[in-house]
């Protein structure tokens, strides 16, 4: 059965980006390659970032292996890192720097609230040895979005090295990469620029790079060697996942087509403004009061009848949706994206579903 996916990535693809994947390459082709290069500098242009000041490193799997691979490669022995978490995601970089055993300090705030600039002024105070800040934009744990502006304004006064895990937000909200002197960026294939699973990527100050070349704790995810390589024409340093890599090229044409970055976000926010008001006249309330992002929206369990999140799950995805549960610690919540190839009458129809599952569908 065909449905829509209203989850943070992987999320729901237009046809033709489908269609790209039918196409065998050859990971040594001159062809592929030149592809590779292309989408590396189309993703420079969409950060609004010099070629010469930064760079974008291609690198196999999901977006935590992006991440593990800038923790693991691009923090110095004698770095003291400071992580932001307000969520699963900046908790996975707490657990990625534990297993590799950095130097580091978790300013945990609540999953319903952003850290603060003023609070990471005070822990660098008591902490004068930090010199690397992460943090995650968008928190899909909850759907909030940490404001960055300031955050970097600090890092920047306190010459920290800035790490930000823009997964969840790259494509879809306007980024000023080189303004916000962001060091690492890290994204995913399979996000907001609407391709699918397979890699991560990260643009890098090349300043950074060059100077973090030998520190890297792993062979297959050390950034530097892999820069390295690709800089020379493209080739990956092992095999890569080529049919992802068209279809994400064939993503970033139709980004293009759409109008950008700024008209992606547009259709986004109306999306996810219908959404949480149609889910709020029939009675969901939203976890997320301020700092809501445009991504995904975690609701409360309903109150009333007897609410079971798997007869709810399957009983949309018979209807064509498919939703991600909750990820909130302490409260019992489920998470509806409305990013990917979805439109306002798509979230019409959805709510039409929970509406009629509501009314009809509680049984015990």
């Amino acid at each position: 059965m065909e449905y829509k996916l209203l989850t943070p990535g992987p999320l729901t693809t237009t046809a033709t980006v489908k269609q790209a994947m039918l196409t065998d390459h050859c990971t040594w082709d001159q062809e592929y390659k030149t592809i590779t290069q292309e989408i590396r500098q189309k993703l420079l242009v969409l950060a609004g970032v010099s070629e010469q000041e930064y760079t974008t490193v291609l690198m196999q799997g999901s977006g935590s292996f992006g991440v593990e691979a800038v923790l693991s490669s691009m923090i110095k022995p004698t770095d003291h890192l400071l992580i932001c978490a307000n969520g699963a995601y900046g908790q996975r970089i707490v657990a990625m720097s534990e297993r590799y055993q950095l130097n580091y300090t978790v300013y945990e705030v609540a999953e319903n609230a952003i850290p603060l600039a003023a609070d990471i002024a005070k822990l660098i105070e008591a902490n004068p040895t930090i010199t690397v800040l992460a943090m995650v934009h968008s928190e899909t744990t909850s759907g909030i979005l940490n404001d960055l502006t300031e955050i970097a304004q600090l890092a920047k006064e306190q010459q920290l090295l800035f790490i930000v895990d823009a997964m969840s937000s790259l494509g879809g909200i306007p980024i000023d990469v080189s303004g916000l002197e962001i060091d690492f960026l890290i994204s995913s294939s399979n996000k907001c620029i609407q391709g699918v699973p397979g890699f991560s990527f990260v643009i890098a100050k090349r300043k950074e790079l060059e100077q973090r070349q030998t520190f890297a704790r792993t062979l297959s995810l050390d950034l530097y060697d892999q820069y390295k390589v690709m800089e020379k024409d493209g080739k990956w340093r092992f095999t890569s996942p080529t049919h992802t890599v068209l279809a994400f090229y064939q993503a970033l044409i139709e980004l293009e087509e759409e109008g950008g970055i700024h008209q992606r976000y547009v259709r986004y926010l109306t999306n996810n403004r219908l959404l949480r008001q149609k889910m709020s006249e029939i009675g969901y309330r939203p976890f997320i009061k301020e700092h809501q992002g445009p991504f995904i929206t975690s609701f409360y369990y309903p109150k009333r009848g007897n609410f079971k999140f798997d007869h709810f799950y399957a009983f949309l995805k018979e209807h064509g949706f498919v939703i991600y549960p909750g990820k909130i610690s302490s409260q019992e919540c489920f998470r509806i994206g409305n990013i990917g190839e979805i439109y306002p009458e798509d979230i019409d129809r959805l709510v039409e579903v929970i509406e009629h599952y509501s009314e009809v569908a509680y049984v015990s």
